[in-house]
């Protein structure tokens, strides 16, 4: 039985000179978290910049972490999409590659009421034939999923597994985990008090660049060692001085560049609009990630 709680990053998607998918260089990437002990992947969502790849790279994608992760991490595959045709589509292929689970944001750019939703989640559910986690990113979508949507979806689609909150209503963890809906946090800040409250763990981009960090964290809170946790949610916490908005770093870019620092390869630029850091960026980053140990 797939287990879905703990440390899932939610990984880049690297690309090459030329800004075209790069399998290899993604390999590496969901290789170095394994061999860090994640326990899974948030795959192709917000810090992979889901919608701005096409049909075919989110297939590829889909393809190669089923492969990867076949016996040793859990993939969830984003198939987010405005339309519910593409989506389901995507999320059969996902079903189709292997992979363990998908996971959809609601329908965006339109706003859509709480029955267009419901149905959305519904079709691709069923495309899809695996266990379906709803992706709550209102800063994105300009839609919340509440207590009360999410009871709705959870009546209508059988595959509804649990849901990434990353909503500033904290106290929404414990309904949706009283609901018996497994609830990763998309706050990496936030993973510690998260799981005191009923989240069965965390997706975000950041444990991706020093996953050990927030294994500690897991290891920590699973023995019942408060202090430990604590300590650890402290040191993982001290990356987030990587992210200076004044200088106007842009978070892909940050991502990418850490990455490609860390892991030893060309993990490309951001997809156009984003842009990569600018020579300035590049040296706070640098000199903060030096600081901290992230570039041994």
């Amino acid at each position: 039985m797939t287990v879905f709680s703990g440390i899932f990053p939610a990984v880049i998607t690297p690309m090459d000179a030329q800004g075209a998918f790069n399998p290899e260089a993604f390999r590496t990437v969901l290789e170095f978290n394994i061999q860090a002990g994640v326990d899974g992947f948030w795959i192709a969502g917000g810090s992979g910049e889901s919608v701005l790849l096409d049909d075919e790279e989110n297939r590829q994608i889909a393809a190669i972490a089923a492969e990867v992760c076949r016996g040793r991490a859990v993939s969830i595959m984003h198939v987010g999409a405005a339309t519910t045709a593409r989506a389901a589509a995507l999320a059969a292929h996902a079903a189709k590659a292997g992979c363990d689970a998908v996971c959809c944001v609601p329908p965006f750019f339109y706003r859509r009421n709480d029955a267009e939703i419901v149905e959305h989640y519904r079709v691709v559910g069923q495309a899809a034939g695996l266990p379906l986690f709803a992706y709550n990113l209102p800063s994105c979508t300009n839609v919340d999923l509440s207590p009360g949507l999410m009871q709705r979806i959870q009546e209508a689609v059988p595959q509804l597994k649990g849901l990434k909150h990353s909503s500033p209503v904290f106290n929404n963890i414990a309904a949706f985990a009283a609901m018996g809906l497994s609830c990763f946090t998309g706050s990496a800040a936030l993973m510690l008090p998260a799981m005191s409250v009923g989240a069965c763990g965390c997706v975000d981009g950041w444990p991706a660049l020093a996953p050990q960090r927030w294994t500690a964290i897991r290891d920590a809170y699973k023995t019942g060692d408060l202090d430990a946790a604590q300590k650890a949610q402290a040191h993982a916490a001290e990356l987030f001085a990587l992210y200076d908005k004044n200088l106007g770093i842009g978070f892909h870019s940050l991502l990418r560049h850490v990455s490609s620092r860390v892991l030893g390869i060309d993990c490309g630029p951001p997809r156009p609009p984003g842009l990569p850091l600018s020579a300035e960026q590049q040296r706070h980053v640098d000199t903060t990630a030096q600081a901290l140990g992230l570039y041994a």
